[in-house]
């Protein structure tokens, strides 16, 4: 499985890249919001086409870079598409064009196959694109269908709406069980739509594609813990999109430190005294 990080401030991907296990990057108008906030207030004069570049050009050709519209109608959004891709994807040729499924804001208003139609031209032209805010398994298959490269389901933000559908009083980053929740009167699993997780979400989308041969790649999006991670995996998701400090959590345990600890504390004089020899390869 692929590692994404899911974060716009430079700073987190710069440190993601420098492990050497990072594959791509995903931002959208959210995390840009919260990465120029924090350093126009830090002081900082920014240049947002200057920071994207930054970006685009820290993680290099090959590792893609998701960029989102900000249009609500097929027109709007394909125009800001092309202009996006025209003007970042020459600085390392890794732009990838975020769509949203639905961009209609209200339910009953607009057009729901605004999304649709943009991606479809948009593939059409040859260029990337990775469909956002995916919430159901027929969102999944349409968006494959119109031509999708990345079709990225948002398996936290389904936890969520499980738990607030029943009034459940919860921490985002809690752990939600990838099998699902009892109901209350012991009538079964709580369920959307036949989903009973966002775990269950990613792995149905999986088990569709590979049914029909799809190429579309699962970007398994809204990763709250190193848990759900993990289970996104073993549900054979393409790609893991992951905040950082879900990245950074996925590097810890206890018994890791401890271990640590202990060895560090038995390293015999003898051991120790060849390291500082300074004995080089020749």
């Amino acid at each position: 499985m692929k590692i994404f990080v899911d974060t716009a401030e430079i700073t987190e991907i710069e440190q993601a890249n420098s492990w050497g296990i990072l594959d791509g990057v995903t931002t959208n108008p959210s995390l840009l919001k919260k990465a120029v906030t924090a350093r126009t207030k830090a002081g900082e004069t920014l240049d947002i086409e200057t920071y994207l570049e930054r970006i685009l050009t820290t993680v290099g050709p090959g590792k893609p870079v998701s960029l989102e519209v900000i249009g609500t109608t097929c027109e709007a959004m394909l125009a800001e598409a092309l202009q996006l891709y025209d003007r970042f994807n020459p600085v390392a040729g890794n732009t990838v064009i975020k769509v949203p499924i639905n961009p209609t804001l209200e339910p009953d208003t607009g057009d729901d196959a605004d999304g649709l139609r943009t991606i479809a031209e948009l593939a059409e032209q040859g260029i990337p694109v990775n469909v956002t805010l995916v919430m159901n398994r027929t969102q999944a298959l349409l968006a494959a269908k119109a031509g999708a490269t990345y079709v990225s389901p948002f398996a936290g933000r389904i936890d969520d709406h499980l738990r607030t559908s029943i009034g459940l009083s919860f921490d985002k980053g809690a752990y939600f069980p990838a099998e699902g929740l009892p109901r209350a009167d012991g009538s079964g699993v709580l369920d959307d739509d036949g989903v009973v997780s966002g775990v269950d979400l990613v792995a149905s989308i999986v088990h569709i594609y590979s049914t029909y041969g799809i190429d579309s790649e699962v970007i398994a999006a809204s990763l709250r813990n190193p848990r759900q991670v993990a289970e996104v995996a073993e549900a054979g998701a393409d790609i893991a999109t992951v905040p950082f400090n879900v990245l950074r959590g996925l590097l810890r345990h206890p018994k890791t430190f401890e271990g640590m600890r202990t060895f560090v504390a038995d390293v015999v004089d003898e051991y120790r005294a060849f390291f500082k020899s300074g004995a080089k390869r020749e």
